[in-house]
């Protein structure tokens, strides 16, 4: 595996990077930039990804318009806020029909619009400018973008029917309707966009990752995707990778990444493989960039930060325990921990003599190996494929039967957007809610607050048009008022102490608020900060994880707790080094 070092590569002028939320792909693509531009070419770098950073990265306000670095010649940025893009592309969309339409008409067009596929259409909406301007395109040897859009956003750019007007006819159930609707006169420029995507002479597609199981088949899932629909010049990029083991916690850390590389599916061998080396410092700064991709080692003579006596998750057992909440979310992204964190919280619990009913969505979860069903403790598992396929179906038999074959691929198309798994499983989770059997239910996976203002807001619009909702059962009708409910229901986010985990959290908040669901606990968890590391490198990660704790701290109103970072897979025995 060789050091990725951009100015010794035969790169095409467009290049995508895409990876998992927190891989580093914004800091790979920066870094990439000033190394193009330190090597003599002339380079626009541009940002779609709502974590951004680069307006503190370049230490300057930056726009869509694009600016020059002064530090860096021959580097230009645009930064675009693709929520703020959304939120002017669906008032577009939605604003000609406020005073015409019902309010419940309006409340349901702007939820089908409050998706993550809206923003990425938005952000897709602006970068097409790039990839169609014949300006931009003499003036840069390379333009590139730190977000490349999904296989499931190109492939409903090609589908005729997502270009008209769906939003009255919303009966047939799929999840994320109308998010093309008034953009009929930008279809040339994205026909155009997405041909010069799927051109390999002009376009490459980088795929960052971590040497983490997760991200890796995160990263083989997306990969295929886009194959399918032709971008097929690849490369791989595996970032964090730790050198020179000196303590117990880092040679285990080695050796987890290693058997993570040699596990690698078969899909990314087929690609150009590159390694970027853990790096003891946040990337931010243009020092830091430049540093990012050097291969000469860094002197490290630093001392370990105190680990303040931060809350542990016990508080946040005797905090659900006193209050005798009756539904527990933990909430999070992929790769936080979320289904462990729920595990011990449900382990807390039912030692405290509550009947708890653990259930999870992670086929990868095993939580047989995590915990074991005991007079105080069901575990149960919802086969989120099995519920996905039977969701679609029903949807489709029920589209068939009144729409045309174009339609109907839209449909399908809409149906592989992420708000239909939430919607596919929620149907299970409602009934796991209504249990009466336990005194707690504990579900290691949510739907959003977008999903679930999807649901009601649909449910309302089919109210007032007169048109049936029967097939929508009475434990999902009754279960958005339980969750908003504060005396019921409380969710723990569970995040990292890390840039984009923060942010993605903070997201997540915000849309739990919309939906009018009360939050209170946050957790972090695998703090390096709060373990015994003596590992020079790791004891600067720690160091780094100071803002990112404080950062919650003030999210959360001081209600949060600390779990230390562990290299073993937890199960019952070693989840009680967390509960002790």
């Amino acid at each position: 595996m060789r050091e990725y070092r951009p100015d010794r590569l035969f790169l095409t002028k467009y290049l995508f990077y895409t990876g998992k939320g927190g891989v580093g792909k914004t800091s790979t693509a920066c870094a990439t930039a000033i190394n193009l531009a330190d090597a003599g070419k002339k380079v626009m770098l541009v940002s779609t990804d709502p974590a951004s950073n680069l307006q503190d990265v370049f230490a300057m306000d930056l726009t869509n318009k694009g600016k020059d670095i002064p530090e860096v010649p021959g580097l230009t940025v645009a930064n675009f806020d693709p929520v703020s893009a959304a939120f002017d592309y669906k008032e577009s969309v939605v604003g000609p029909y406020r005073g015409k339409l019902p309010e419940a008409v309006i409340a349901n067009m702007e939820e089908q619009l409050s998706g993550s596929c809206t923003v990425e259409i938005a952000a897709f909406n602006e970068f097409s400018t790039f990839l169609t301007n014949t300006e931009i395109a003499q003036k840069y040897d390379h333009i590139i973008f730190d977000t490349a859009p999904t296989g499931h956003t190109l492939r409903m750019l090609e589908l005729p029917s997502a270009w008209s007007n769906f939003m009255d006819e919303s009966e047939h159930g799929a999840s994320c309707l109308g998010q093309l609707s008034g953009l009929a006169d930008k279809r040339a420029i994205y026909g155009k966009a997405v041909d010069t995507l799927t051109n390999s002479d002009k376009t490459t597609l980088i795929l960052v990752t971590r040497p983490e199981e997760a991200p890796i088949v995160e990263t083989a899932r997306a990969s295929m995707e886009l194959q399918q629909i032709g971008i097929t010049n690849q490369l791989l990029i595996i970032n964090g990778l730790l050198d020179n083991p000196t303590d117990k916690i880092s040679n285990q850390i080695c050796a987890k990444q290693q058997k993570a590389i040699e596990s690698l599916p078969n899909e990314l061998t087929l690609f150009e493989l590159y390694k970027i080396t853990l790096k003891p410092f946040n990337i931010t700064g243009i020092k830091n960039l430049r540093n990012l991709l050097r291969t000469d080692s860094l002197h490290l003579l630093l001392e370990k930060k105190q680990c303040l006596n931060y809350p542990k998750i016990q508080v946040i057992i005797e905090d659900i325990f006193q209050s005798n909440k009756k539904v527990i979310f933990t909430m999070g992204k992929g790769g936080v921990g979320k289904t462990t964190m729920a595990a011990a919280i449900a382990i807390g619990l039912a030692e405290k003599g509550k009947k708890v009913h653990l259930a999870t969505t992670d086929p990868a979860a095993h939580l047989e190996n995590i915990v074991q069903t005991s007079k105080n403790m069901i575990v149960s598992h919802i086969d989120e494929e099995s519920e996905l396929v039977a969701y679609k179906e029903e949807v489709l038999s029920k589209a068939r039967q009144t729409m045309a074959p174009e339609d109907i691929a839209y449909v399908e198309e809409d149906l592989r957007s992420p708000c239909t798994q939430e919607i596919a499983v929620f149907r299970a989770f409602a009934e796991l809610v209504d249990d009466t059997e336990s005194d707690i239910v504990i579900v290691d996976t949510a739907p959003t607050g977008h999903t679930l203002l999807l649901l009601d807001s649909t449910q309302s619009y089919h109210k007032e048009m007169e048109q049936s909702s029967g097939d929508i059962p009475n434990s999902v009708r009754n279960l958005l008022p339980k969750l908003q409910n504060r005396d019921e229901t409380e969710v723990v986010i569970v995040t990292l102490p890390e840039t984009t985990p923060v942010y993605e959290s903070i997201r997540l908040q915000e849309d739990l608020m919309r939906a009018g669901i009360h939050q209170k606990w946050w957790l972090i968890n695998n703090s390096m900060l709060a373990s015994e590391t003596t590992n020079p490198m790791l004891i600067a990660r720690a160091n780094n994880e100071l803002n990112w704790i404080e950062k919650v701290n003030e999210l959360s109103n001081n209600n949060f707790a600390l779990v230390e970072w562990k290299t073993e897979e937890l199960k019952r025995e070693q989840l009680h080094t967390i509960l002790v």
